[in-house]
């Protein structure tokens, strides 16, 4: 943790330096680069409270192979039987609404689930704050693209490198 901050400091420090060079260097470097860090730690944040509330609630679903899903979508070759009862006494209606059932739905329930992450405010506050420091820099007409751009990946950079430092690991 000492060393994540230490590194972070460093970061900050030199984003700070480049105002000597100019304020408008700075302050596009800063903007652009704190935003895509926030973006970035926000993400790995709510997806971890995600996932430990999932395990918490212990609602892990068994998935199967993704070569076996990408063959097999529907489970068509299932070597499960379907009933251990002979051909000529199998009930097909029984057999047809039982299929139905295992058919996912979308239904709002699982859209709710899904958006969780999603819409997290973890998530949500570090776009809303790259699209106003943008706008405000556009409106101040000290936007500069060439500064602004690869200050965007020294924040991704930044903020993919401390989210796994702080290891945010997943309860078990």
């Amino acid at each position: 943790m000492k060393k994540t901050i230490k590194n972070l400091l460093i970061l900050e420090f030199l984003i700070l330096a480049t105002a000597l060079v100019s304020f408008d260097f700075f302050i596009n470097m800063q903007i652009a680069s704190l935003s895509s860090f926030l973006i970035i730690a926000g993400s790995s944040y709510a997806y971890k409270k995600m996932i430990n509330a999932q395990v918490e609630l212990e609602n892990i679903d068994e998935k199967r192979d993704f070569l076996d899903e990408v063959e097999d979508p529907y489970e068509l070759y299932d070597e499960t039987p379907i009933n251990d009862a002979p051909a000529e006494e199998l009930d097909l209606k029984a057999i047809v609404k039982e299929e139905k059932k295992r058919i996912k739905i979308l239904n709002l329930k699982d859209i709710k689930k899904g958006s969780r992450a999603s819409v997290s405010l973890f998530r949500l506050a570090p776009y809303l704050f790259l699209i106003l420091g943008f706008v405000a820099l556009r409106n101040n007409e000290i936007l500069d693209i060439k500064i602004y751009l690869p200050s965007l990946f020294i924040g991704i950079l930044a903020g993919y490198f401390i989210s796994r430092d702080l290891s945010f690991k997943i309860k078990s």
